[in-house]
């Protein structure tokens, strides 16, 4: 029986192309919320001679969670989850999008831990919305109700959400949502690694698949603070799942990791009225 790497939101986008990057020695085990996407996917590589299997699991259902990590065991030990289910700002409400990105990966984070070994590793997939909002509009003292009263925790981040009026939910929302799974990732390091598990996560920005097309209007016009003047490929944030989850990478825990082709750092460093002057 092979180990099993397991890829949530595996049936597209950046889950589907990882599937190739991870190769041939694992079981993959590839989840999501449509199953016909899922088995179209799995006979894909199967017939390349992969070892993917698919079941469903919607992450913001916590005995969906547990279904998933009981199949998976049933499938051999787990070396890795990479995380990648999620939901953008044009997929609905922002309570939804809240339950599925911020309360999916606490559920996926914490049953999965429950079974996995030393020298394994979690990857949370956030989003370089995370670093969008100016750090008075997150409700960072909020998050913590992740671990004492989750209905709490949404009608928190929700309120929140509706800061600028309830037109402007979801743009909240997003951006919020992600934060939380950068905050997470780092509050959990800690506890995580006591078991031997490292947990990381990565911070994509605008890449070329479902969800970027659902969004690339607003990608576009951040295009324009890109150091590299183009969306990412899903290959691209593949390669870097990939290199993320090696045993030999053990020294990387409770962190972020930006791939936004220089968008975030640009922000950053650049106040409005200054020009890109410096040229090597």
């Amino acid at each position: 029986m092979k180990n099993v790497y397991v890829i949530t939101g595996g049936g597209s986008g950046m889950g589907l192309a990882t599937i190739k990057e991870l190769g041939k020695d694992h079981t993959i085990v590839i989840t999501g919320r449509t199953l016909a996407k899922l088995e179209k996917a799995a006979k894909e590589f199967n017939d390349q001679g992969y070892d993917v299997v698919c079941t469903t699991c919607d992450v913001s259902n916590r005995e969906d969670v547990k279904k998933l990590v009981e199949f998976c065991t049933s499938k051999g030990e787990i070396d890795a989850v990479i995380h990648a289910a999620g939901v953008s700002p044009h997929m609905g409400s922002a309570e939804t999008i809240l339950k599925i990105n911020a309360l999916g990966t606490h559920y996926v984070d914490t049953e999965f831990a429950k079974v996995m070994k030393s020298g394994t590793v979690i990857l949370n997939v956030s989003s370089m919305s995370a670093y969008m909002l100016p750090k008075a509009m997150l409700p960072i003292k909020k998050y913590s109700f992740i671990f004492k009263d989750e209905k709490k925790f949404i009608t928190k981040l929700v309120k929140r959400s509706r800061l600028l009026g309830k037109k402007m939910e979801t743009s909240l929302g997003y951006p919020i949502s992600k934060n939380f799974v950068c905050w997470y990732t780092k509050r959990v390091a800690n506890s995580m690694y006591e078991k031997g598990i490292r947990v990381v996560s990565v911070s994509p920005g605008n890449f070329e698949t479902p969800m970027g097309e659902l969004e690339s209007g607003q990608g576009k016009a951040f295009l324009k603070n890109n150091s590299i003047k183009r969306f990412g490929y899903p290959e691209e944030i593949a390669v870097l799942f990939k290199h993320l989850i090696d045993p030999r990478l053990g020294y990387l825990t409770g962190t972020d990791i930006v791939c936004d082709g220089g968008c975030v750092g640009n922000l950053e460093v650049y106040t409005s009225k200054e020009k890109k002057e410096f040229k090597l």
